[in-house]
């Protein structure tokens, strides 16, 4: 069991480290396209027919670029796809959510003074949600109402504020931000297999079959793209939440995270209008900075008192509790831990608990007690640098309390 749990820490590295390897490389891509689509240069008489053209200069090379509103006359011999970024990005992010949240759902996806939901039900509204979801977005996408670009995102923007209020009146703060930017992503990605590629699959087809593609795939992928590209810096901070209790744990999660997806608006119209060469609206970032404090000020209004964390453990950490050597562990972990792990640390400079992990009683001991394992057992990652000097005989306790408590 215990290398188990080892193991268990070490594919969650994996697949967080290639969730965040694909995840710059979608966004990268995805942003230097819309970059460099709204900067070409359209007022030129191509000979090749190309709708415009850009110059770049990069890694001691130059680079001229051309861009084909529609298609070519003929398909390229070589064609680049840009399309397993967005791919694995989706499939090692759902494995995340499945190895942190689905698994571990008793300690970060239900909780119980939000809803008490039984495992698989919560497992099902996940689900069911980013499905769901695509789909209404998808359907509204191809309507009359669709076809007013502005109209549409403003909408959107509707929707995910519900969502977000709707996530954090079923999950716990942490899984219900991490779940809003899961419900974003899955459109993104959504729109690039259901849509951008297929569309562009249809272009290429028409052209080795000598057709003219109809202008009218290109402008639909266009859309979606557009959409992906707004939702970008609001996703990145909600997958990012999870570490920030002050973001999750606020009674007003859901109005911080609406907040978010207003600075991404404001952040992106401000390089988007730079790339299009149309001036620089330095006010974006004026709006930024309000709605940023806005957020600081929305996540201080309801800190955890002391009363949050005065119960006895019960529930799935029940056996952390009454596993032999706990009553030790305690007096370990309070005498090296709860300075800063405590609702009003005591720890200089320190205000919250980091990561929001309270460790002053036996029910926050036994909720954590795979992460005191990890950090203070198997490993001497906590405390850091060892600065409250526990002891090696200290960490043998808590590693044969897991044990007793895992294998027993």
């Amino acid at each position: 069991m215990v290398d188990f749990i080892a193991m268990e820490a070490w594919v969650e590295f994996a697949v967080r480290w290639l969730h965040v390897v694909t995840g710059i490389a979608w966004i990268g891509s995805s942003f230097y396209f819309i970059a460099l689509d709204l900067g070409l240069h359209r007022d030129r008489n191509l000979a090749s027919g190309a709708d415009g053209e850009e110059w770049q200069v990069h890694g001691g090379g130059f680079y001229h670029i051309q861009k084909y509103l529609v298609a070519p006359e003929r398909m390229p011999e070589d064609l680049v796809w840009f399309k397993w970024e967005s791919y694995v990005t989706w499939l090692s992010g759902f494995a995340m959510l499945v190895l942190v949240y689905y698994l571990g759902a008793e300690f970060y996806l239900v909780d119980p003074r939000v809803m008490d939901l039984p495992i698989w039900g919560a497992i099902l509204i996940s689900l069911l949600s980013l499905s769901v979801g695509w789909l209404a977005y998808d359907v509204l996408c191809k309507s009359t109402f669709g076809d007013d670009n502005n109209r549409l995102m403003l909408f959107l923007f509707v929707v995910l504020v519900a969502m977000a209020w709707g996530y954090t009146q079923v999950f716990s703060g942490r899984a219900a931000l991490l779940h809003l930017g899961a419900f974003t992503a899955s459109i993104m990605t959504a729109n690039v297999f259901f849509i951008i590629m297929p569309n562009q699959r249809i272009v290429v087809e028409d052209l080795k079959n000598g057709r003219i593609p109809d202008p009218k795939y290109g402008k639909i992928a266009k859309q979606r793209s557009t959409h992906n590209n707004y939702l970008t810096l609001p996703v990145l901070f909600l997958m990012l939440s999870n570490h920030y209790p002050l973001a999750f744990a606020s009674e007003y999660n859901w109005i911080i995270a609406s907040l978010v997806f207003l600075m991404g608006v404001t952040i992106r119209h401000f390089f988007n209008t730079m790339h299009a060469r149309k001036g620089l609206p330095y006010w974006t970032w004026l709006v930024t900075a309000l709605l940023f404090l806005a957020i600081m000020w929305l996540s201080t209004l309801s800190l955890p008192g002391e009363s949050d964390w005065d119960a006895q453990a019960e529930g799935p950490s029940q056996r952390y509790a009454e596993a032999e050597g706990f009553a030790e562990v305690q007096d370990i972990i309070l005498g090296r831990c709860s300075m800063c792990h405590s609702a009003e640390p005591g720890w200089e400079g320190l205000y919250w608990a980091p990561k929001g992990v309270h460790l002053d009683s036996a029910k926050g001991i036994a909720e954590n007690a795979k992460s005191i394992y990890l950090q203070a057992g198997l490993s001497r990652a906590m405390p850091p640098a060892n600065l409250s000097f526990m002891e090696d005989s200290e960490r043998d306790v808590i590693r044969r309390w897991f044990r007793a408590a895992t294998e027993g």
